[in-house]
């Protein structure tokens, strides 16, 4: 993601250009960096034209390191031309600070993933430096290199000004920060520190402010959605918040990511079957069947528990859209483990699945582990279970032809005016496939339409508008 233009008050400000990689919860902490320069600096669209960059990365799995490292390394080349300051933020700052500011001294600063507030800090100091020696004085202090603090704080300020650059009417609500299990795989609790539930009242508030500047749709994002509220005292729960935030005036759609599947709060499938602002989607990172590697993966489920949960499911919420994510070629993963998922995949059913391939990440439990799988392994499983899925998914498709649905309509296509691009409520924002539609009067983004599904491909929709 790279953020558009905003327009600002400062005679001639720098002009300061972001860059988001990552997951959704990433996006919102550059949508915050981005909201604290309102005012005194311009954001444009353009790297070419910006004075900083700031590149907000993520570190969780090897691709996404690399790609963080490839995009610095581009961005740094724009210092041959008007770039005069490269920032790197994020989990990889977080992470290797020490080791980046060693080996790349093209980047001038770095911050951690609970230092949001520091990109004002360093540019307004660095602003301050340079006045002061265009009047040949000498600056009161040099912004620092490193400004990474423990992930473990706990006084996250929830209140900082956002700025959604999802679209007009739908936008990421970030309802928790860090996470509390102990996957082996994982390096997000060591970057994000501990679950930190946000209040009830503090995610209405922001709720709120972002349904007045046009959002119907609110994608609810945590590392642990269904833990929300535990850490909290008095303890509350998801199910809480979502009664809470149903109440607000003008939201329209409700969507909830990352439900960790060991233990569901209180009601909350009962209360997910009969709302009516809750959209019938949920994302459950599932990781494996396999008992074995379950187990190794430290998840505190088995494929037991993990059935009788998707059969709940189905059976309380019939028109449910199930997102989930597996990890092949994990350590120690037999052939028979592999099959063993592949035979899932038909029997679930599934209507969205992501395939990551286990990637081996120093400080974690499962960096020691024996049987690493070798590479070409890992890729044959990779391509085994996306192209199982890839006919479930088009059979899901090809059962919509002829029913009514309703559509959010985000967009023009860009390759044709007479043609709007939107979404149903089973399909996620960034991640999912679309809905294309022909153009007619008085249609207009945001509006949600009814529409019967006419065409469909692996991912995408066709449909036709429903006459009022």
């Amino acid at each position: 993601m790279t953020t558009p233009s905003l327009s600002n008050q400062s005679a001639d400000p720098q002009k300061v250009h972001f860059i988001s990689l990552g997951c959704p919860k990433n996006r919102i902490d550059t949508e915050t960096m981005l909201a604290g320069l309102q005012g005194d600096y311009e954001i444009t669209a353009e790297a070419d034209d910006a004075d900083v960059v700031v590149v907000n990365t993520c570190a969780f799995v090897d691709s996404a390191k690399e790609e963080s490292v490839n995009t610095i390394l581009e961005s740094a080349e724009l210092k041959a031309g008007k770039l005069q300051k490269l920032i790197v933020s994020g989990c990889l700052s977080q992470r290797y600070s020490n080791e980046l500011a060693e080996n790349l001294p093209e980047v001038d600063h770095f911050v951690g993933t609970n230092d949001l507030g520091a990109v004002r800090l360093i540019l307004d100091q660095d602003r301050q430096a340079r006045e002061a020696k265009s009047k040949n004085q000498e600056p009161n202090q040099e912004p620092q290199k490193i400004w990474v603090s423990d992930p473990d704080r706990r006084n996250f300020d929830w209140e900082l000004p956002r700025v959604n650059t999802v679209s007009g009417h739908s936008a990421y609500l970030k309802i928790a920060e860090g996470c509390s299990n102990q996957c082996a795989f994982c390096i997000i609790p060591t970057l994000r520190g501990p679950q930190r539930s946000r209040d009830i009242e503090s995610v209405v508030k922001e709720a709120k402010n972002l349904v007045s500047q046009g959002v119907v749709e609110l994608n609810l994002v945590a590392q642990d959605l269904t833990a929300y509220g535990y850490d909290l005292k008095p303890r509350t729960n998801l199910t809480a918040l979502l009664k809470a935030l149903e109440d607000i005036e003008g939201l329209r759609w409700i969507r909830l990511f990352y439900a960790y599947p060991r233990s569901f709060p209180s009601g909350l499938i009962d209360h997910l079957a009969q709302s009516k602002k809750i959209v019938p989607y949920l994302d459950i990172p599932l990781q494996h069947i396999s008992d074995t590697v379950l187990r190794a993966m430290k998840r505190g489920t088995n494929s037991e528990t993990i059935r009788k949960r998707i059969k709940e499911l189905r059976d309380k919420l019939p028109f449910l859209t199930i997102r989930t994510s597996f990890i092949v070629g994990y350590p120690g993963e037999t052939e028979a483990d592999h099959q063993a998922l592949l035979a899932f995949l038909k029997e679930a059913k599934f209507e969205r699945v992501g395939a990551f391939i286990y990637s081996h990440e120093e400080g974690t439990p499962s960096y020691d582990l024996p049987n690493q799988i070798p590479e070409k392994i890992k890729q044959r499983r990779y391509d085994e279970v996306m192209f199982t899925q890839r006919e479930i998914a088009l059979a899901h498709n090809e059962a919509l032809v002829g029913q009514e649905v309703e559509v959010l309509i985000e967009r023009v296509s860009e390759e044709n005016e007479y043609v709007l691009v939107g979404r149903i409520a089973q399909q996620a924002p960034d991640i999912d496939g679309v809905c294309y539609l022909g153009y007619r009067e008085g249609l207009q983004t945001g509006q949600i339409v009814r529409a019967t599904v006419e065409q469909v491909t692996d991912y995408d929709l066709g449909v036709e508008l429903i006459e009022d």
